[in-house]
């Protein structure tokens, strides 16, 4: 069974190309193959620290676009067209703020958000469906009509009613496991929707625990 190296050939690529993680390289895949991203765009990056998916955003919408990311931890600044603040993906005054400080509404929205393992599958499946949940709250709520989300989470018993929910808010749904993904035993996938089907805030907001 494949282990997870963490300073494997991505690592190394990532430091030698001046990107802060590995992870980088999963967002540059999906940006490839399904083109989410375009100059001028404005995008939100949940679970953003250190910064990585920040820089490959950065460098697709060009300094007329706009990069907010957003982390429980400090993120140190990223040059380019790129904001961040410390605040919780849960907390209810977000989406308020999102509206009044943060550009929305938003033509992508990007979550990596993961939650920190347990070691007992169970409950790793569960916290990572309640924050794919809240990404897709958000997403609901500050993308443009038409925009994208890309959503992490960790396949399990609740893989496909999630599925079925994000189906139902986006026209085109991809499931993508990228290369750089810690290793092809692990069930980190994510969830690429294009062309959301309702105006922003059609639907009412989770702020559900994890």
């Amino acid at each position: 069974m494949p282990r997870y190296d963490p300073r494997d050939r991505f690592f190394e690529k990532a430091k030698r190309e001046g990107l802060r993680a590995r992870s980088a390289y999963k967002l540059e895949e999906i940006q490839r193959r399904l083109r989410i991203l375009r100059p001028g765009a404005r995008v939100l990056d949940l679970g953003a620290a250190p910064g990585g998916w920040c820089q490959i955003a950065a460098r697709v919408v060009g300094q007329r676009g706009a990069v907010l990311g957003i982390d429980l931890d400090p993120i140190a600044p990223i040059p380019g067209p790129v904001e961040t603040w410390v605040a919780d993906a849960f907390a209810p005054e977000l989406l308020e703020r999102l509206r009044s400080e943060g550009r929305a509404p938003f033509d992508a929205l990007l979550s990596d958000l993961a939650p920190r393992t347990t070691g007992v599958r169970g409950t790793d499946e569960a916290r990572s469906i309640a924050l794919a949940e809240r990404a897709l709250d958000l997403a609901t709520h500050v993308l443009k009509p038409s925009g994208a989300a890309v959503v992490k989470l960790f396949m399990g018993g609740e893989f496909e009613a999630f599925l079925k929910r994000f189906k139902e808010a986006f026209a085109q749904v991809k499931v993508v496991k990228p290369e750089a993904s810690v290793a092809r035993a692990s069930k980190e996938v994510y969830l690429v929707g294009q062309k959301l089907r309702a105006a922003a805030g059609a639907n009412p907001p989770s702020h559900a625990g994890i």
